[in-house]
């Protein structure tokens, strides 16, 4: 990115960090299989006067070099939507930080291993609570996981108010709270309440 363009490249390893159960990038032992004539993808992050445009675009390079220490330099291989001052076959000059998704991906990877939605209180979600009783029902679709997590401090009035639950993946929940982790492959039926003495999870009487 020259000193006048819009638009830089996102450092995806940042990304992860924050967002280890949502966001998925390359890791590095497949991106150091990427060989030249290979499509890698990349976040091009720009400014826009236009309200509507995303901040971001993923796009396609075309590799044309592999250099030392995880430094590459390709072509963008199609036209963005909304950055102005870049087009399909511009160089592009990028690190192995920056690439989110190869040739060589594999769709078992730890975002979509928990994909699937859970309802959660808003205590966990969005107020810095730890999960503190959760457990596992019928789900209600396909894209349910069947999980209900709460603080286990909510009232009967907060759990009331729809506006205090949400609609999420596991791994949005995971990235605040990734205690309960290895509890979530338990069947429908199970509960847990953390006991506030120890902080571990203890396993409720099945209602079966």
């Amino acid at each position: 990115m020259s000193a006048s363009s819009s638009w830089f490249l996102v450092d995806a390893d940042e990304l992860v960090s924050q967002y280890k159960y949502t966001f998925y990038k390359t890791p590095r032992n497949l991106i150091e299989k990427v060989s030249v004539g290979e499509a890698v993808k990349l976040i091009f992050r720009f400014e826009s006067d236009d309200p509507d445009a995303p901040g971001a675009e993923r796009m396609w390079v075309l590799v044309d070099e592999v250099l030392q220490d995880g430094k590459f330099k390709g072509r963008l291989d199609n036209d963005p939507e909304y950055i102005q001052d870049l087009k399909a076959e511009d160089p592009i000059s990028f690190s192995a930080c920056h690439i989110i998704n190869t040739e060589h991906d594999d769709d078992d990877n730890v975002v979509e291993r928990y994909i699937t939605r859970c309802f959660v209180t808003n205590r966990v979600l969005n107020d810095g609570v730890r999960a503190g009783y959760l457990y596992r029902e019928e789900p209600d679709e396909e894209e349910d996981s069947g999980w209900r997590i709460t603080a286990n401090d909510e009232s009967d009035e907060y759990m009331e108010d729809s506006k205090n639950c949400a609609y999420v993946s596991l791994g949005a929940v995971l990235n605040k709270d990734d205690s309960f982790i290895h509890l979530l492959d338990s069947p429908i039926g199970s509960a847990f309440i953390r006991d506030d003495e120890t902080g571990e999870f203890v396993a409720l009487p099945s209602d079966g």
